[in-house]
């Protein structure tokens, strides 16, 4: 994954906050869940989802002035980063009316792309109101269904774990009054700087406006992240990224952060180590009437197979196929010359993909699967749909680095112009996609799908 922010997208003064506002309620959308021991035997859990805080309005808590707009702090309000999150309220969120997410049946979750002046949106899966659900995949398969029908080039319908704490870091920060039920304490391997707030305290020092909407500060949020399921109409792939670090943790420079030049000495393998049919050599396998036909909905199942076939052993393969019209579908293979053809992600696979490539291989520098398996752990489950303010997802559906040749190995990610996912150009053709994410399911290997 070659995403340079995880989370850069328009937020139409939508912003974030500590303290808990009182004007709007917030209730938890439903989204139910199962957990299976064999197949037919699942049990139901009443889980829910919660808003992004990076989304969400923020206001003085005094009243209704707003802590952030457009693209820049109140300066009364947030002189600084702690007094800013002292100063600052994180409201409920009218779900659907301000973010077009909705729950069209039980177990399903529609999120659209823009909605009044709303673009894009991340929840979280909740166990109750105020935790997180964590979530342990090793040894077992996470199953979902997904409807990218109405999802062109140029967005991503992103399901993915991230190493967030459970409680949204309220217990661990003082500053942070609002925890997991208003969405708090992101993380990922990206180490952004986007999101406002960061261990309790406003991310405002060296904030700068990207667009009108959006900036960075001087501080990141690292965690490791499993991208199940990063997708289009025209492209997906799926993708492990380790990190140093074992919690949600801040990163205070580039070098910490992974930026720029520093992309290889961060806290975080923010490459990953990518399975992505189209740029494996199989350009027939996704997207409209090819192999998995992406004009109509589909299951995706993911194995998490450890070396020793139990929950805490050593992560040893990821493993994906699919199931359409109660058929199995399995996964594409590696049609790349000096890549063995397999079907799963592996140490062995990603040592002889980084080689085609030639890419950095910080997946195996992190410590590969081994640390990947143990981050594995407590996850906790998050989904979206974004644009891309920093390279158009041009990482996922179209030809990057855009100036490469197109014909060396690993160049071509899928079939789309590279301009189709420029922000404004996508927002303004497109405001009506969305994606639908329904049947969540997590049990032992091969006990959460069936086929005719």
């Amino acid at each position: 994954m070659y995403k340079q922010v995880a989370t850069a997208v328009s937020f139409a003064s939508l912003v974030l906050g500590q303290q808990i506002g009182t004007l709007t309620p917030e209730t938890h959308p439903s989204l139910p869940i199962e957990v299976c021991t064999a197949p037919g035997a699942c049990t139901k859990e009443d889980t829910t989802v919660t808003l992004d805080a990076n989304w969400r309005w923020t206001h003085a808590t005094d009243g209704y002035t707003n802590c952030y707009t457009g693209n820049a702090w109140n300066e009364t309000a947030c002189p600084d980063g702690k007094t800013c999150a002292a100063n600052c309220a994180i409201d409920g969120a009218e779900y659907e009316a301000t973010y077009g997410i909705t729950t069209p049946e039980e177990g399903a979750l529609r999120l659209n792309f823009v909605t009044a002046e709303n673009v894009g949106s991340r929840v979280y899966l909740m166990a109750d109101d105020e935790k997180y659900r964590l979530f342990n995949l090793l040894n077992k398969e996470f199953t979902m269904d997904v409807d990218v029908s109405n999802l062109p080039c140029g967005l991503n319908g992103a399901v993915y774990f991230s190493e967030m704490d459970e409680d949204g870091g309220l217990s661990r920060f003082e500053g942070n009054k609002a925890g997991a039920k208003y969405g708090t304490g992101y993380c990922d391997s990206q180490c952004p700087r986007d999101i406002k707030f960061i261990n309790g305290e406003a991310n405002s020092e060296e904030w700068g406006g990207e667009d009108g909407n959006s900036g960075t500060g001087k501080y990141g949020t690292c965690c490791a992240e499993m991208d199940i399921w990063e997708a289009n109409m025209d492209a997906t792939a799926y993708t492990p990224h380790p990190c140093k670090v074992s919690e949600q943790t801040q990163c205070v420079d580039d070098i910490e952060c992974g930026a720029g030049d520093h992309r290889y000495e961060g806290m975080c393998d923010r490459d990953g180590c990518d399975f992505n049919a189209f740029r494996l050599g199989n350009k027939e396998y996704y997207g409209p009437e090819k192999t998995v036909d992406t004009t109509k909905p589909f299951t995706l199942v993911t194995q998490f197979v450890t070396e020793d076939g139990t929950d805490t052993g050593a992560l040893k393969s990821i493993h994906r196929f699919y199931v359409q019209d109660g058929v199995v579908i399995p996964n594409s293979e590696t049609v790349v010359e000096g890549v063995d053809p397999v079907n799963y992600i592996s140490d062995d696979f990603c040592e002889q993909q980084k080689t085609a490539f030639g890419d950095n291989n910080h997946f195996a520098t992190i410590g590969g699967m081994a640390a990947m398996g143990k981050q594995l752990e407590k996850m906790v489950l998050v989904l979206s749909i974004w644009d891309d303010h920093a390279v158009y997802m041009n990482w996922l559906d179209s030809n990057y680095p855009t100036d490469a040749d197109p014909t060396k190995p690993g160049v071509a990610r899928g079939r789309c112009d590279p301009e189709a996912g420029v922000p404004e150009t996508v927002e303004a053709a497109h405001p009506d996609a969305y994606v639908i994410y329904s049947n969540i399911k997590l049990g032992a290997i091969n006990s959460t799908f069936t086929a005719a």
